[in-house]
């Protein structure tokens, strides 16, 4: 059963999530508090696996918690609210997903509104019970000693992070591939080139559809099986490693290979953080980026996928990376996520 906590200050749109969501099989309503300050006596109480949080509230706003907690506490949180202005503004605050409140007199509104949220709810805490993505680093407040092996959690076949990279062309490339991989795949992380804003809308859409949970990168976030985020328009995207496992960095910074957020950035980053444990593919693309970073990630002895011309809308970045001697192979984009899942030794399909 998947414990949740509510907060929220009105006691009728909180009773309202608590009846309706105990409706479906797997989720557990364990408490419900009316402020901040009563949800962290709460989580501290019952130990939830997910919290539901308003952001206007009695004694201290829902933001404000929100950034309080996750450094002290890691808990994936959805925060729901009828400010809708305020959604780039909670994730970017660590909030794992972001849910508008419905007309509570509109019952067709009500029940698509507890579908998403009981679909949100799955998705963060069925997969990975521990620690899902708004886990953040904390400064000297672990020793690590007992997660050592952490990252065997989600290692196939030597396979630990997996590395996405396009431009022109690319978001309908990445869906395809990001639509092939399995619900348990290692950690996928994407750089895409778009803009700001965009990028958080592209990583909505492919929510919906993936057997990935698919995140907008924040700065701090921790990577776990079942996980895919996209770097945010604007932010250079960083894998890190720590005694815990793997986390990655979102920080703006100038262009690198003419582009912010650049594959080459994030590839750099995997070669050095992933090495042989990286499987990366560089699909369709204008110009160069990430021809460099790709052939590190070779160097360091990671698996290497190019996409072929043939399918490419652009065929800039990949064949520069070919070129370069990045590529271990060329490979049409219908096969890309096969030939990751025959990389990672997951089972092909009769």
């Amino acid at each position: 059963m998947i414990k949740v906590l509510i907060v929220d200050d009105s006691l009728v749109f909180s009773e309202l999530l608590k009846k309706k969501l105990s409706e479906y099989s797997g989720i557990k309503i364990v408490g419900t508090a009316a402020d901040p300050y009563e949800a962290r006596d709460k989580i501290l109480e019952l130990e939830p696996d997910i919290m539901t949080l308003d952001i206007e509230m009695p004694r201290m706003d829902g933001l404000k918690f929100l950034k309080r907690l996750l450094p002290q506490y890691p808990l994936p949180v959805i925060m729901i609210s009828s400010r809708e202005d305020k959604a780039d503004e909670a994730v970017m605050a660590g909030a794992a997903s972001f849910r508008v409140k419905p007309d509570v007199s509109d019952p067709a509104k009500v029940n698509g509104f507890i579908r998403d949220v009981a679909s949100d709810i799955t998705k963060l805490c069925a997969r990975n019970s521990s620690s899902f993505h708004s886990e953040l680093p904390r400064s000297g407040a672990a020793s690590g000693k007992n997660n050592s092996g952490r990252s065997a959690e989600y290692n196939r076949g030597g396979v630990e992070i997996v590395a996405l990279g396009a431009s022109t062309g690319g978001t309908d490339a990445l869906e395809k591939v990001v639509l092939g991989l399995p619900e348990d795949c290692p950690p996928v992380i994407i750089t895409q080139h778009m803009p700001p804003v965009f990028t958080k809308m592209y990583a909505e859409r492919l929510n919906r559809s993936a057997p990935l949970a698919v995140f907008e990168a924040t700065d701090g976030m921790r990577l776990n099986k079942g996980m895919c985020v996209i770097a945010a328009g604007g932010f250079h995207m960083e894998l890190h490693k720590d005694s815990k496992g793997y986390y990655i960095s979102s920080r703006e910074g100038d262009k690198v290979s003419g582009h912010c957020p650049s594959v080459d950035v994030m590839f750099t980053s995997v070669a050095k953080c992933a090495g042989k444990a990286a499987a990366a593919a560089l699909l369709t693309g204008m110009g160069a980026d990430g021809a460099k970073g790709l052939l590190l990630i070779r160097q360091a002895g990671g698996y290497t996928i190019g996409q072929n011309k043939e399918t490419c809308v652009v065929y800039g970045m990949p064949m520069e990376a070919y070129k370069l001697g990045a590529v271990c192979e060329e490979a049409p984009l219908e096969e890309i996520s096969s030939l990751l899942k025959k990389k990672m030794n997951y089972p092909e399909r009769s």
